[in-house]
Parts: structure tokens; sequence; C-alpha cells
């Protein structure tokens, strides 16, 4: 190729960058605008509602000693921290576990029926799993009731009782998160180079000591990544207990979660600075969560 033929290209691809930075600016800006709408601008509100009062003044953290002065606030606290053990556990197990089952499955076939079905729960709204769920846990409705009548579970509501809730809950988040989950660590499952995988193999590992020495290291920032997300998701519960509730008419308990506290001080008491406080509180609890898994797995390092 020719010096001019090399210029005159040189030249038509500077200027083709402009437009795609300016493309790429594009789609960046749809998500930042709603990003503050929706995200920003009512986090600063809630800030805003949490260190007033009903008529604006300043309060200190008054809302916040009110808040966790409340009978409920501590038991609201457990149920929730009991319930991050239950789900995160069990996410961050079965998910690796079933994730590299899948990618070793990958070469009979099976794989892509076995990712749709494990994303078809995913593509149900938090109200509509949990309503196929409380079909699933009344006895005398269920097309497993044989199975809830040998665990001793006779009826809806022994079903639902408040000690086994962390266990449903988790069931309900798992079916429901953990099949996109799985289809992500698939994908980061194939991004490992296959010259690793076969060096290893040659070398005389297992197929668990291949998880264990290569897989999974390799999979640290995903799995963070998941266990970060999943904290945040489920320091908000709410929709499961609260349709468990009005199903189970009060015995599942309406103020079981802290989302359920707030909402009952906002829309029972009228007290929407409490209620903000308990927000802030949520958000304060995820992002050092959140700071503190980064730190610790140099979640930013290069590999």
């Amino acid at each position: 190729m020719s010096p001019a033929t090399t210029g005159r290209a040189t030249t038509r691809s500077a200027r083709r960058a402009p437009w795609s930075v300016r493309a790429g600016h594009g789609f960046v800006a749809g998500y930042v605008l709603l990003l503050i709408a929706f995200g920003v601008v009512p986090t600063c509100y809630a800030i805003y509602f949490a260190f007033t009062n009903a008529n604006g003044q300043f309060t200190g953290i008054a809302n916040f000693t009110d808040a966790a002065s409340d009978f409920r606030f501590v038991p609201a606290v457990e149920h929730v921290a009991l319930y991050l053990v239950c789900w995160l556990v069990s996410l961050a197990v079965l998910v690796v576990g079933l994730s590299l089952l899948l990618h070793r499955l990958a070469a009979r076939g099976v794989s892509k029926a076995l990712r749709f079905l494990y994303y078809i729960p995913g593509a149900l709204a938090g109200a509509a799993s949990v309503m196929v769920w409380l079909f699933l846990l009344d006895p005398s409705v269920s097309p497993v009731s044989f199975l809830l009548t040998s665990l001793g579970f006779d009826t809806f509501g022994q079903v639902v009782d408040t000690g086994n809730l962390p266990v449903l809950f988790t069931l309900i988040a798992f079916w429901t998160g953990a099949g996109g989950w799985i289809v992500v660590m698939y994908g980061a499952l194939n991004n490992i180079p296959h010259e690793v995988i076969e060096a290893a193999r040659i070398d005389g590992a297992s197929a668990w000591q291949t998880a264990r020495r290569i897989q999974i290291p390799m999979l640290r920032k995903w799995i963070v990544y998941m266990v970060i997300l999943a904290f945040a998701g489920g320091t908000q519960l709410f929709v499961e207990p609260q349709l468990l509730t009005q199903a189970s008419v009060g015995v599942a308990g309406r103020d079981y979660s802290l989302n359920q506290l707030s909402y009952d001080f906002a829309f029972q008491n009228n007290d929407v600075n409490t209620a903000a406080a308990i927000s802030v509180e949520l958000l304060l609890i995820g992002l050092v969560v959140a700071a503190v898994f980064v730190a610790r797995s140099g979640f930013f390092d290069a590999d």
C-alpha cells in the first residue's frame, strides 16, 4: 500500500472516530439520566428526610435513634441477617457448583437446554414468582402436597411459620435469581484459556482439583460481584414477606424485614422521616459491605 493510500485511510479513520465516541456518549447519557432521576435524586431526598422532622427542621440522628429504639427494629435486623446468611451461602456454593457442572456438560450437547431451563424462572417478576410459590406452599392445592405433608406440614400457616421463613425466602430468591448468575458464571468459565485447562489435565489434575485450583480462583471477581449485588438485594427484602403476610393473614408478620418496617412507618404511622432513616441505614450498610468486599478481594486489581 502506497504512502498516499495509507494517509487517506488514516484520515478516514480519524473522521470516523469522533462519531463512534459520540455514539458511546449517547448510549451512556441515557443511563446517566435515568440513574440521576431514579437513583441519585431519590437518595438525596431520603437523606434530607432522614435528618429532618415533619417541619423540615434539622434533627441530627434523632430519626435513626427513634427507628433503633422501636421494639420491632432488632427482630427485623435479626430476620434479615439470618436470611442473608442462608441466601449468600447457598448462592455462592450452588451457583458456582452448577456453573462448573454446566461447563463440563457442554461437550455432551445438553448445555444450551440447561442454560435455558435455569434462566426461565428469572423471567418472572418478583411478585409473580412469589405468587407461584404461594400456590406451591399451600398443602391443600400444591402439586407437591405429598412432600409437604411428609415433612409434617398440614396447613399453609404451618409452612409459613416465622421459623421457616429464612429457608423459604432463600428458596424463592434462589429460584428466581440464581439462573441468571449461572449463565454469567458459565460465560466467565468460557473465557478461561483452554490451554490452561488442558495443561492441568495433562499434569493429572482431577475435575475437582481443576475447579478448586484454577477455575474458582479465576472466577473470584465474578463471585465477589455476585455476592455484592445479592447482599444489596437481600437487605431490601420486601415483596416476599409482604405477600406472605397478606396471604397468611398476618401469620408471617408485616414487620418481618427492615423494608417492611420502613413501609409501616411511612404508610401506617405517617412517619416518613423515620422510614427514610431506615432506608439510609440500609444504603450505608450496603456501601460499607461492598467497599469491604472490593478492598479485600482486589476486585479492581489487574489480573
